[in-house]
């Protein structure tokens, strides 16, 4: 039963770190992006074009208002 309880006490740590490197991975690409200013540029209007669609994805689908 001990062993049991080890490995749930164990679960956060590795939840937290799957995570991190999932996120550090997929965000990787884009931070190399930042270091020219015409990509920044390009890069910063992407973002914002994707946030916009999902924010009208969403609402269209949840009837919001």
């Amino acid at each position: 039963m001990s062993n049991f309880w080890n490995n749930v006490n164990k679960f956060p740590k590795f939840l937290i770190v799957v995570f991190t490197g999932f996120f550090l991975t997929t965000l990787q690409p884009i931070f190399k992006l930042l270091t020219n200013k015409k990509k920044k540029i390009i890069a910063i209007i992407i973002i914002i074009l994707f946030i916009s669609i999902i924010n009208y994805i969403l609402s269209t689908m949840l009837a919001i208002n």
